[in-house]
C-alpha cells in the first residue's frame, strides 16, 4: 500500500471525530439559546424526567446486553477475568431493576 493511501487511511478517523464534535457543540450552542430565549419570554416549562420508566428501562437493556456478553465470554474465554465485561452490565442491570422495584412497591403503599 502507497503511502498516500496509508495518510488517507488515518486522517478518515480524525476528521469524523472533529466533524462529530462540531455537530454536538452547534447543538449544544443552539439549544441553550434557545432555552434562554424561552426563559426570558416566559414560555420555558421544564421538562419532566420519570426515574421508575427510566430505571426500568435501562435495567432490561443493561440485563440483555450483560445476558449476551456474559454468554459469549463465557463461551469463548471460560472462566477468566474479561468476563466482568458482561456481569458488570448484567449486575448493573439488576440494580436498576431492583430500585425500580422497590420504588413502584413504595408508591402504591404510601
Amino acid at each position: 500500500m502507497n503511502t498516500t493511501a496509508q495518510v488517507i487511511i488515518a486522517i478518515i478517523p480524525i476528521v469524523g471525530i472533529v466533524m462529530g464534535s462540531v455537530v454536538i457543540f452547534f447543538y449544544l450552542l443552539w439549544n441553550h439559546r434557545r432555552r434562554t430565549l424561552l426563559i426570558k419570554a416566559g414560555h420555558y416549562a421544564k421538562p419532566e424526567f420519570n426515574l421508575s420508566s427510566f430505571s426500568l428501562l435501562s435495567g432490561i437493556l443493561l440485563i440483555s446486553v450483560g445476558i449476551a456478553v456474559t454468554t459469549l465470554l463465557s463461551i469463548v474465554e471460560g472462566a477468566s477475568y474479561g468476563l466482568f465485561g458482561g456481569l458488570i452490565p448484567l449486575a448493573m442491570g439488576l440494580g436498576f431493576i431492583i430500585y425500580y422495584v422497590i420504588k413502584r412497591s413504595e408508591a402504591k403503599n404510601g
